[in-house]
């Protein structure tokens, strides 16, 4: 049980506060959202205001920790969530200037995650709200994910969606805040977790260059100079018309050819092979072009529908693998071919953090939907569908695509 005592309860203001946001006055007529984000492996919190603006914001990522045991161990993700999410949210409230009574309500994330993880969020927010007797408002990652586009630039329903992490791979066409149609998603492992699998297997963390990178930046990192035909792999799911993604039948592939090399090479576990900028370049160009051609068949399934709108329809990509370049720049291929304006909001906002929660907490307190009061009593969900799934509409369309070359310069 969290103990809120000494949380803050006033801040000054600061030159620098005023400056940047304006008049105290213009400050008190904008409403105020707490997100607070702990549904994986980063402790985040923002107070945003409803026009978007970032007053304050603290991340606390576990990267490293989780780095060097190979990936998220549940149990310590959960005690580094309890031991920096007072901090955490207390930094993000003395940054923005202002006290817990002036914000309008608290968001936070709830589903899907890791339970553990869920759970310190949701014990500490709903602590937080009873404390000081503000509105709740339960946040679906996914959704939060797909709609911080709208704090950065006008994006207008409906918009077709494409979020890519870690933990999630989904295409969804976005109607409202809390209105999506699913049209495909992973079946097996997440784009993310392909990456990191195979950085490991690939020793990368002993790369000099790579120590201190994720998988999946590592892979990017040294395929910029490798030459992926020299390790050609198959797209997953070539046969089969839907937008589902699969990236498990891709992990063998891979880990089968770098069994080969290493007993060509003589290397001993632990060792980097030489072909390794090869193999990184080949796989980042297979997970490219799975996510590339199951999005293009979702664009063309939804202007076959009139799902989109007719003028400047665009694909909004979020997620942490939204960073990767190669992957934007092979999307950027398909939304040119099919008149679509692809849109990646800047890097620090498709990974996790509190700034997307509290924005689509904004978002449901403007529409005045899913505000709970502090006194109701919410439960977390480790898994939670994104929306109305309609993969089987998708799938019996069977959607043959136009051949569309997919090269990208490293």
């Amino acid at each position: 049980m969290f103990s809120l005592k000494g949380l803050v309860k006033h801040s000054t203001y600061s030159l620098g506060h005023v400056v940047k946001r304006g008049t105290l006055c213009q400050q008190a007529r904008s409403r105020l959202v707490l997100g607070i984000e702990t549904s994986c492996d980063d402790t985040g919190a923002a107070v945003v205001d409803e026009t978007g603006l970032i007053l304050g914001e603290s991340l606390h990522s576990q990267k490293e920790v989780h780095l060097q045991a190979g990936g998220v161990i549940p149990a310590v993700a959960q005690r580094l969530h309890r031991e920096n999410i007072f901090r955490v949210v207390q930094e993000a409230i003395d940054r923005s200037g202002v006290s817990p009574s002036e914000l309008s309500a608290v968001a936070t994330t709830v589903k899907p995650g890791l339970s553990l993880s869920l759970g310190i969020g949701l014990e500490f927010s709903l602590a937080f709200v009873k404390q000081h007797q503000k509105p709740f408002i339960p946040i679906h990652h996914m959704e939060a994910h797909a709609l911080t586009v709208r704090m950065l630039e006008p994006v207008e329903f409906p918009f077709l969606v494409l979020l890519i992490s870690g933990g999630h791979g989904l295409l969804a066409l976005a109607r409202d805040i809390d209105d999506f149609l699913l049209l495909g998603q992973s079946t097996d492992e997440a784009p993310g977790d392909i990456l990191d699998k195979v950085a490991r297997r690939l020793h990368l963390k002993n790369h000099p260059e790579c120590s201190a990178m994720s998988g999946g930046q590592a892979i990017e990192h040294l395929a910029k100079q490798g030459n992926r035909r020299n390790f050609l792999l198959t797209t997953p799911m070539g046969q089969v018309f839907d937008c589902n993604f699969s990236f498990a039948g891709l992990r063998t592939q891979v880990s089968v050819a770098i069994d080969r090399k290493e007993i060509e090479e003589g290397v001993k576990s632990g060792e980097l092979l030489s072909c390794v900028n090869d193999i990184a370049a080949g796989t980042q160009h297979t997970v490219a072009s799975h996510i590339a051609k199951r999005t293009h068949r979702a664009i063309l399934f939804c202007k076959a529908r009139g799902l989109l709108p007719q003028h400047s329809p665009s694909l909004v990509v979020s997620g942490g693998v939204a960073s990767n370049t190669y992957i934007r720049e092979t999307l950027k291929i398909v939304t040119d071919a099919t008149g679509l304006h692809l849109i990646c909001p800047p890097s620090k906002f498709c990974t996790d953090n509190g700034v997307m929660v509290a924005w689509n907490g904004i978002e449901k307190l403007k529409a005045g939907r899913g505000i709970l009061s502090y006194k109701e009593e919410v439960r977390y969900e480790p898994k939670a569908p994104l929306g109305i799934d309609i993969t089987t509409q998708v799938k019996d369309a069977a959607i043959r695509m136009p051949p569309l070359k997919l090269r990208v310069k490293n």
